[in-house]
């Protein structure tokens, strides 16, 4: 299986390279990937560097253009796949079907990938997409049980590629509403999620209160780690009690199940975290790396070092980790 890392800049995917990523995924600097935050993602020259750098070790770059396309803007996602052609990108990770058709025609020989924001969770989605658009391989919402992507390997037109560490949402890939209803932008249009434009932080006294677009998201004691005001993850008071009312902070950890992955015939297993630090990036990519060059050498003995889940646990958010959707065995 490919180890498929996140790089939100020239120096995160050095550190992911160096680790031993099989391939590094990115995105340019303006509304055409999913991951639109400011100070993060590259310029078309930082690309061009970004691909020789990795290139020269082995490694591979995939640029994602996996928002959807601005009606009054399409020119934007179109120059997109050409400046993704001409930059030498590996393969496109791309979601919506007009921008997915533009690169079929004008760059047949250039790979395309389906990314999680299309949201195809069945056999007649994928085949949809590999007939009219030639996809190689389609990344999975993070919504199907174990059981579920079982049984879409067994019968899937393309390769695979699944999340397998990182940061959880509980909206569908392709369907954030909770930040546009608060803010008017989302992932999935705006390539943001929760901007930091409309953030603010407000200190009273020991207590500091997280604010987006003046909702009020979150208050954290003074001993507490303040987390990132999204909404989805803030907590707020219900019958009585403040809580984490959607979804508590916590990322996913698929360490367990990744010779049942191998098994399966899954390409690809994806580390989620194109916001976080080179340092971020370059420790659970090292310890992926380990993973899997393990399962590579005893695939019946598989057993994960201490060490390396002690590192992904520290990393995690809120510091736990989780299964998630894969783990729903009534699904």
């Amino acid at each position: 299986m490919d180890l498929v890392c996140p790089a939100g800049s020239l120096p995160a995917l050095k550190a992911a390279v160096n680790a031993g990523a099989d391939v590094v995924y990115l995105g340019l600097k303006d509304a055409t990937n999913a991951r639109h935050f400011a100070g993060l993602n590259f310029t078309p020259k930082r690309i061009r560097e970004a691909v020789a750098y990795a290139h020269a070790r082995g490694s591979k770059v995939y640029m994602a253009i996996n928002t959807y396309a601005d009606p009054a803007g399409v020119a934007r996602w179109r120059n997109a796949v050409d400046q993704a052609a001409d930059l030498g990108a590996d393969t496109l990770i791309l979601a919506d079907t007009g921008v997915l058709d533009y690169a079929a025609r004008k760059h047949p020989d250039l790979p395309r990938h389906l990314s999680v924001q299309a949201s195809a969770t069945t056999r007649q989605a994928l085949d949809f997409y590999h007939r009219h658009f030639g996809i190689r391989r389609a990344v999975l919402p993070r919504v199907l049980a174990v059981q579920q992507v079982r049984a879409l390997a067994a019968d899937t037109p393309v390769e695979l590629e699944v999340f397998a560490f990182g940061s959880l949402c509980i909206m569908a890939e392709g369907r954030c509403q909770l930040s546009s209803h608060v803010t008017g932008q989302s992932p999935n249009m705006a390539g943001v999620c929760s901007p930091a434009a409309h953030v603010r932080w407000q200190e009273e006294g020991d207590i500091l209160k997280s604010r987006l677009n003046e909702k009020l998201i979150d208050r954290f004691e003074k001993q507490e780690r303040a987390g990132y005001p999204t909404l989805c993850k803030g907590r707020f008071l219900t019958n009585g009690q403040r809580h984490h009312a959607l979804e508590a902070p916590t990322s996913l950890n698929t360490t367990e199940l990744l010779p049942e992955l191998k098994a399966m015939g899954i390409a690809a297993v994806k580390i989620e975290g194109r916001q976080r630090s080179p340092a971020y990036v370059q420790a659970v990519t090292r310890v992926w790396r380990e993973l899997l060059d393990s399962l590579d050498r005893n695939p019946e003995g598989f057993k994960p070092a201490p060490e390396g889940q002690k590192t992904l646990s520290r990393l995690s958010e809120g510091s736990q980790t989780t299964l998630g959707a894969y783990a729903r065995t009534w699904q």
